[in-house]
C-alpha cells in the first residue's frame, strides 16, 4: 500500500480511470454502509450510483447497508429511519448485522456519525479483509483512533478517514506550495464547530476546519494553545519546524468554510468547500487501484491536535504538547481493545 503526495492525487484518479477505459470491463464492487443514521449516505450513494458517474466511480455501486443508530444522539436516534427507509426505497439491501452486510459486499464505507461506534464497527470490517472509508469523526476518542491504526497494522486493512473538505480542489492545491504564496509558511483556517456533549469538542464538526488546515499545512505539529469562548474557539498549533496554523471554530454569527494561506511570496485566501464529489472520486480511486491519499500518521496527528485542544481548554489555554495527549491515548489503548477480546 502507498501514500501519494495530494500533487499527483488527482492525476492518480484520471489516471486508473484512463487505463479502466483502455482495458476490458472489469467487475463493479459492491460497497456496503454502515450507520444509516447521516445525510452522507443518501449524498453518497446518489453520487456513486449516478448511471453517469465516470472513472472509477462508475466501478462502485452501493448495494447494501446497515442502520445502526445511536439513542443518545438525537441527530442520528431521530435520522436513522428516514435515511434507511430512503436507501431501501433506492433498492439497497438493508441488513440486520454488520457481519451478515460483510458477506455480501466487497468495500465498505463506514458512516455512523457517532465516532464512538467507530472501533467497534470497523473490527469486523477488518476480520473480513475488506477496505473501508471511515467518515468522520475517524472515532470518539483519541484512544480509539489510535486502536482502529493499531488494529489495521495487525490485519494489514485497508483504511482511510477524512473530512470533504480535504479533497476540495482550492485547498488541496496549496498543499505543496503555490504560484500565488510560494512554499507554505502558515495557515489560518474556519469553519463551523457546533459541540455535541458526547464527543470531544472539536470532533464532531470543528474537525471539518481543522482538516482543512491539515490538508495545507501537513502533518508536524508539536504543541497547541486554544481559547475558548462560547460563540468562539480559537486553536493556535505550532509544528516542529517552526512554522504556525490556527483554526478559528464558529459558533456565533456568519459561518462557513475557509483558509488564509501565508506563503514565502504571498498570502492568499483558499478556496472554498466544492462538494462531495471529489471526496467520493478519493473513495472510489482508494477502493479500485490501493490508492490511499492520507497517510495515517497525519490524520492521528490531526485528532491529537483536536484532543490538545480539549486539554489546553481545561488548562485555561496553557500550551499542550501532542506528545503529552499521544502518550495519555496510548496508554488506554490496551484496555480498550480488551473490551472486545482483542
Amino acid at each position: 500500500m502507498k501514500t501519494i503526495h495530494y500533487s499527483i492525487l488527482l492525476l492518480a484518479v484520471v489516471g486508473t480511470a484512463l487505463a479502466h477505459a483502455e482495458t476490458h470491463e472489469r467487475e463493479t464492487l459492491r460497497a456496503g454502509m454502515i450507520g444509516l443514521d447521516t445525510s452522507h449516505v443518501i449524498a453518497f450513494t446518489n453520487l456513486i450510483n449516478n448511471p453517469d458517474a465516470t472513472g472509477d466511480v462508475a466501478r462502485i455501486e452501493v448495494t447494501a447497508g446497515y442502520p445502526g443508530g445511536s439513542p443518545d444522539i438525537a441527530s442520528s436516534r431521530d435520522r436513522v429511519e428516514g435515511f434507511t427507509e430512503r436507501l431501501r426505497d433506492k433498492g439497497i439491501t438493508i441488513y440486520d448485522s454488520i457481519p451478515e452486510m460483510l458477506e455480501n459486499v466487497d468495500v465498505v464505507l463506514l458512516e455512523s456519525v457517532d465516532g464512538r461506534v467507530h472501533l467497534e464497527q470497523v473490527i469486523p470490517v477488518f476480520e473480513a479483509g475488506l477496505p473501508v472509508y471511515i467518515d468522520k469523526p475517524l472515532a470518539g476518542s483519541l484512544t480509539d483512533a489510535l486502536a482502529i491504526a493499531e488494529l489495521a497494522e495487525r490485519y494489514d486493512a485497508r483504511w482511510f478517514s477524512s473530512s470533504a473538505l480535504r479533497f476540495s480542489p482550492g485547498f488541496m492545491d496549496y498543499r505543496d506550495g503555490h504560484a500565488d504564496t510560494g512554499s507554505i509558511r502558515g495557515v489560518n483556517s474556519w469553519g463551523p464547530a457546533s459541540i455535541e456533549p458526547t464527543h470531544p469538542d472539536l470532533f464532531w464538526y470543528g474537525v471539518h476546519g481543522v482538516e482543512i488546515l491539515f490538508t495545507i499545512m501537513g502533518p508536524g505539529c508539536v504543541e497547541v494553545t486554544r481559547v475558548h469562548q462560547e460563540g468562539t474557539d480559537k486553536v493556535v498549533g505550532v509544528w516542529e519546524d517552526g512554522r504556525v496554523g490556527s483554526f478559528r471554530g464558529i459558533r456565533d454569527g456568519r459561518t462557513g468554510f475557509g483558509a488564509m494561506v501565508f506563503g514565502s511570496s504571498g498570502i492568499t485566501r483558499a478556496g472554498d468547500y466544492e462538494g462531495y464529489g471529489p471526496l467520493i472520486e478519493a473513495i472510489a480511486a482508494f477502493f479500485v487501484s490501493d490508492v490511499r491519499p492520507i497517510d495515517p500518521e497525519e490524520t492521528l496527528n490531526l485528532f491529537a491536535f483536536m484532543e490538545a485542544a480539549d486539554e489546553s481548554k481545561r488548562r485555561d489555554g496553557a500550551p499542550v504538547s501532542i506528545d503529552s495527549v499521544m502518550e495519555q491515548a496510548r496508554a488506554g489503548i490496551a484496555d480498550r481493545l480488551a473490551e472486545f477480546g482483542k
